[in-house]
């Protein structure tokens, strides 16, 4: 990752901030505020806004003011019971906001999570940066055979070098064409006085998906945390993934009970139906259970017994 001066130094210039508040904070989170993360080659995320913490969830839940007599093994009890019991408005009570730079694939598929306020940087307005993302070696992986949008086996050798080589031409390629048709370099030089450049909202349709973009994102904690059940599990694409890993340090930073709790019952914690709890009900008691008599398909058959760690009686 590779942050320009401007950028360098208006990160040096908010961290030397000092500003007084009667606000709760979060003194963890604090500490690594306005700081650039780096996320795959030139990505980062990046806190730069927050409001309440842990106390502020407890106080939303009991319509109280300050943190009264309240201990805090009972605040996080009553955390707990909120996530346990899906009672999500107290969580909306914090907000969050983070300023991300990503490969525009993985911004349109961010963006399907349809509940924070973005605001993207323009290509209307200026010229993207020439950065584009390019995989690791071990992170060129075949199509997976059973999964249509997950990947299989590691590419190998001179197939690998051939993929790693046309990512990296095409998009020098097109990036070069789109500083062409605008006639303007992406450092701000003109190329050719004689010529007119064409629109910049035009030109950004030649660029490659791996071309990098950035946004601030603004969210409530209930809406990142859904965000991130679903972004840092391992079904989840690993470019998008190492997003949501970062972000969850941010979660611990801001709100270490609430990320305690939903780590223990999002992240760690297994669903089932109802067909699936009288199958464990059964395997409980000692009783015979099987896939004939459980009204459940193959698929959810093995998935309840991976999730219990009974391997033996996969289908």
């Amino acid at each position: 990752m590779k942050l320009t001066k401007e950028q360098a130094q208006e990160i040096r210039d908010q961290q030397s901030q000092e500003n007084t508040t009667k606000r709760v904070n979060s003194p963890e989170l604090e500490k690594v505020l306005y700081e650039a993360i780096p996320i795959l080659d030139h990505g980062f995320i990046r806190v730069v806004d927050y409001m309440g913490n842990d106390t502020s969830i407890v106080q939303a839940a009991r319509v109280s003011y300050g943190k009264g007599t309240k201990k805090v093994n009972t605040d996080a009890g009553l955390i707990k019971y909120l996530m346990r019991h899906w009672h999500s408005t107290p969580f909306e009570m914090c907000e969050i906001k983070y300023h991300i730079k990503l490969p525009i694939f993985i911004a349109r598929q961010w963006i399907r999570h349809r509940t924070a306020n973005v605001n993207e940087y323009s290509a209307r307005y200026s010229i993207l940066d020439k950065e584009f993302y390019l995989p690791t070696s071990e992170n060129l992986a075949s199509q997976s055979q059973n999964n249509r949008q997950g990947r299989g086996d590691v590419l190998k050798g001179d197939q690998a070098k051939k993929v790693l080589d046309l990512l990296k031409s095409d998009a020098e390629r097109t990036y070069s064409n789109y500083e062409e048709m605008l006639n303007e370099r992406y450092d701000g030089t003109v190329i050719d006085e004689n010529k007119i450049g064409l629109a910049r909202e035009l030109a950004r349709m030649n660029l490659t998906l791996n071309t990098y973009t950035q946004w601030y994102w603004k969210t409530d904690l209930l809406n990142l945390m859904n965000f991130l059940r679903l972004r840092a599990d391992h079904h989840a694409q690993y470019e998008i993934r190492t997003y949501a890993d970062a972000m969850l340090e941010t979660l611990k930073k801001w709100v270490p009970i609430t990320y305690e709790a939903f780590m223990d019952y999002r992240v760690g914690g297994t669903e089932v139906s109802a067909k699936s709890k009288s199958v464990i009900q059964k395997l409980i008691k000692g009783q015979q259970a099987s896939i004939e008599q459980s009204g459940l398909s193959k698929r959810e058959w093995n998935e309840l017994m991976i999730a219990f760690d009974l391997k033996d009686k996969l289908i």
